[in-house]
């Protein structure tokens, strides 16, 4: 059969009237240089919109020089790590852009963290240094005598909004973030950085999939992943740079956010910036009234958005889904209402990797048709499928494991280069894929969530996709329990949360039959089980792990297992 190594995929990019290139020239630079950039070109054009309240680049730029200049003071040195614990608001991106200016490493922490999960990211970084809301003083020193903390620099949610108030509190044994900033000429460090080995970004992952591992990522690592991106896609069509706006409703805690905005920031993009992932409300009021050029979400998030009253206009936009696989029904539904594919891209904190550009066939005319799936690995990435146990390629057309190499690439975990990736550089996913003919490729499940019947393979994702075909149910997570009569196979249980109307008229049963019509009898849920909620991680996904470990904690308190 063709290898993998020969990139099928690549004829992919020179369908329709403009040619997407096959690479990419990687400037080596310290990442901090995409703002500096950006408000050198643009400098009266808005960073941000926070709610309402908005700030131009040049301001930002300066905002940043001040703060980094005083991070120095603080006695920040080249190397040191430093935890941003904020939510999504202007102080991440200041703080961000300033820890980097500084010399040092950002550690984006999620400011929903209790103190356990706090205790071991500030302790397996090392950080003295750490921003946080007021809010959280209480839980920061909770911690503090049991790690390197030593500076603790505040703000509060007041801060850059329109309840912000010219007055500065000090708060004895802490720093305030806007006196730092007014106390210090906007003149940033002139640091050394060495873009290839010199981290940026330190960011913790796993936790929704076992023991959160720190993804160690370079200054050139996050550059190239970011112009692999937007920039390579809108290549043939520059005239949005500087121009157009983006709404960024993900944590910029998180991995997927925390990208984006510094995507954004490149490209010289407004951001919105929406602090609460869940206002589906102030998603759509935004899309409305401002009508961004590009809007990024996560699966649940689309759906609750396509499931809300409101009303959206037709949107002239690029709207891209990712973090979690996108089920076909939400994207078609959504689709109806904004009038606009859905495009799926397809990432880990390790590695950005592939983005589909044939639902934007309509704008570039890259494509002539829309094609499903998390679409082409982006430029200079190698890819391949392998079987999960004997590592052999798998044949086109087959399920495999991911496996990604490319200039983007972590450079390990922490604190060792090179952990966590195979000879030659490669990353195994943990993911089960399959490539078309075109090159497209799909995610079939994640390896720990296939589940396994007697040797048979069910993959959830796509009894998942099946039951949100179902007009009663508004969504729904399928995971595999143990089954105690068969050592080694599973059972298949089904959380379903029923669409209001549909409540108390359908039971279990009604759903079973439902899925025995469209399912293999091995791949029918042995068990319905309906909630008014399920569980979600801070980006909206579907916390699969903590269902299955529910049900394995009643199994044991049963005598089951």
């Amino acid at each position: 059969m063709t290898s993998y190594a020969d990139k099928p995929w690549l004829k992919s990019y020179k369908v329709g009237a403009f040619k997407l290139k096959t690479t990419i020239d990687y400037p080596v630079k310290p990442l901090f240089s995409i703002l500096d950039e950006t408000a050198e070109k643009f400098p009266g054009k808005d960073a941000y919109d926070y709610f309402g309240n908005r700030m131009k680049y040049r301001t930002l730029k300066r905002q940043v020089d001040s703060l980094a200049n005083a991070l120095v003071n603080l006695g920040v040195k080249k190397g040191d790590n430093i935890i941003i614990f904020l939510p999504t608001g202007p102080q991440f991106i200041i703080s961000d852009f300033a820890v980097l200016k500084a010399g040092a490493t950002l550690v984006p922490s999620s400011p929903l963290l209790k103190a356990p999960e706090l205790l071991r990211q500030a302790g397996e970084s090392d950080a003295e240094t750490i921003f946080c809301l007021d809010v959280n003083l209480d839980l920061i020193d909770s911690v503090k005598e049991k790690t390197r903390l030593k500076n603790i620099i505040v703000t509060s949610v007041e801060d850059y909004s329109p309840a912000e108030s010219e007055a500065i509190t000090e708060i004895p044994g802490t720093y305030s973030f806007r006196k730092l900033i007014a106390d210090h000429a906007p003149k940033a460090p002139e640091i050394e950085i060495d873009p290839t080995e010199d981290l940026a970004v330190l960011a913790f992952t796993g936790g929704s999939t076992g023991t959160p591992k720190g993804v160690m990522i370079t200054h050139f690592q996050r550059l190239a992943s970011i112009l692999q991106g937007l920039p390579w896609m809108m290549a043939p069509l520059p005239t949005y740079r500087g121009r157009a706006s983006s709404l960024l409703p993900i944590p910029i805690f998180h991995s997927y956010g925390h990208y984006l905005m510094q995507s954004c920031i490149y490209w010289g993009l407004k951001v919105f910036l929406v602090p609460d992932p869940r206002d589906t409300e102030m998603i759509a009021q935004l899309m409305n009234e401002y009508r961004p050029f590009l809007i990024c979400m996560v699966p649940t998030q689309l759906l609750n958005l396509a499931q809300s009253e409101t009303k959206i206009k037709r949107m002239p936009v690029m709207v891209v889904s990712a973090a979690a696989p996108l089920p076909t029904e939400v994207a078609k539904t959504i689709e109806e209402k904004i009038k606009m594919p859905v495009s799926e891209g397809y990432g880990l904190t390790e590695c950005i990797s592939h983005i589909n550009i044939s639902v934007f066939s309509k704008i570039t005319r890259f494509a002539s048709s829309t094609i499903p799936g998390v679409g082409i690995p982006v430029p200079d990435t190698e890819v391949k499928l392998v079987d999960p146990e004997t590592e052999k390629e798998v044949p086109f057309g087959d399920v495999g494991e991911l496996w990604l190499r490319g200039p983007q690439m972590m450079k390990g975990y922490w604190p060792e280069p090179g952990s966590g990736l195979e000879d030659g550089g490669w990353l195994r996913t943990g993911d089960l894929c399959k490539m078309d003919e075109n090159g497209y490729f799909y995610v079939v499940d994640r390896i720990k969530d296939m589940i396994n019947i007697s040797g048979m393979k069910v993959y959830s994702i796509e009894i998942d996709d099946l039951l949100f075909q179902n007009p009663a149910v508004a969504g729904a997570v399928t995971i595999g329990i143990p089954d105690s009569k068969r050592p080694g196979s599973e059972r298949i249980k089904a959380f379903v949360r029923l669409k209001d109307d549909y409540k108390g008229k359908i039971g279990p049963q009604d759903i079973i039959d439902y899925c025995q019509e469209r399912l293999a009898p091995y791949a029918v849920p042995k068990y319905i089980e309906f909630r008014d909620d399920l569980p979600l991680t801070v980006t909206e996904k579907y916390y699969k792990r903590a269902l299955r470990e529910e049900e394995i904690q009643k199994m044991k308190r049963s005598g089951e297992l």
